[in-house]
């Protein structure tokens, strides 16, 4: 029997980090919250959770040093999952509360929800999601499902990498798969089955 793969869950300051440790435990699988360099190197995988504000989010990375270990890890060619503001950060940038440059790995901007009589904004609770493509982060997964999303943010564009959106006044990138890198907007720890089926490919993906 393989032996499970040593996932660290990168840990800069950001809120709602246990659900997501739970989440994996759950599935059987060992998540290790931790900002040690050394750890990071010698991970299989890494995820970049967090709930909270696009340029916080840098800030922390860059006040704790962390941004050259992203960026080597990410070189490396091995998993790479970004939830939420976790999710958005590896973008190029984010309008929200002024100017900030993201991690850069994918194209698009992070901006706020056109706002409109009959939208809410943050755009909370659990939201049609339509699966756009087949890939091996939403392997096994319907065409349409909901998942639970929290945010007044979102990536606008939809791009080849987008293989899952979202329609709230304007689709946005609910699901993004590149190479080594994963992500999704919504919370797939508090996504009940589906969002866990997510959690599990990508541990599979390790």
């Amino acid at each position: 029997m393989s032996a499970k793969p040593y996932i660290i869950e990168l840990d800069f300051g950001m809120g709602n980090i246990r659900s997501l440790q739970k989440a994996f435990e759950h599935l059987g699988f060992d998540v290790e919250v931790s900002s040690d360099a050394a750890k990071i190197k010698s991970a299989d995988a890494l995820l970049l959770p967090g709930d909270g504000a696009f340029g916080k989010a840098m800030q922390e990375l860059v006040s704790r040093h962390m941004l050259d270990e992203i960026h080597s890890f990410y070189q490396s060619k091995k998993p790479v999952l970004g939830i939420c503001i976790g999710f958005q950060i590896l973008h190029e940038s984010s309008s929200e509360f002024g100017e900030h440059q993201g991690l850069g790995y994918l194209e698009g901007m992070v901006s706020k929800f056109d706002s409109a009589p009959d939208i809410n904004i943050p755009h909370m609770g659990w939201s049609k999601t339509k699966i756009k493509s087949s890939a091996r982060l939403t392997k096994g997964l319907p065409d349409e499902l909901f998942f639970y999303y929290v945010h007044s943010y979102r990536v606008g564009s939809v791009s080849d990498h987008t293989v899952g959106s979202c329609d709230y006044n304007g689709e946005f990138s609910a699901i993004i798969e590149k190479d080594n890198l994963y992500g999704t907007q919504f919370h797939p720890e508090k996504s009940h089955s589906w969002g866990l089926k997510i959690l599990e490919n990508f541990a599979k993906i390790i």
